[in-house]
């Protein structure tokens, strides 16, 4: 192969790559709104899941770890940091 097709085959991969992660992210946009909507209906209804996660973060925070605490709800949840923090401080 001369470098023309390797600098061709390199651009098809590139977007082929990129085409990947455009759906990946919308997908990831369009779980969000159902998460959320289905957190409006329950609320509506009132009632409340508790994640399997949440209890290993009450029990960090009341252990005094809240950067513990606070990365395993981002892991669980897949927020923001600020999200995360302000979460944790409210069962703190």
């Amino acid at each position: 192969m001369d470098t023309q097709s390797y600098v061709l085959a390199a651009a098809a991969l590139f977007v082929g790559v990129g085409s990947i992660e455009n759906r990946i992210s919308r997908a990831d946009r369009r779980v969000a709104r159902v998460e959320r909507k289905l957190d409006l209906i329950l609320g509506h209804l009132g009632l409340q899941e508790d994640e399997p996660w949440s209890a290993e973060v009450a029990e960090l925070v009341r252990d005094g770890k809240k950067i513990e605490a606070i990365k395993v709800y981002r892991e669980a949840t897949g927020v923001g940091l600020k999200e995360a923090k302000d979460a944790v401080e409210k069962l703190g």
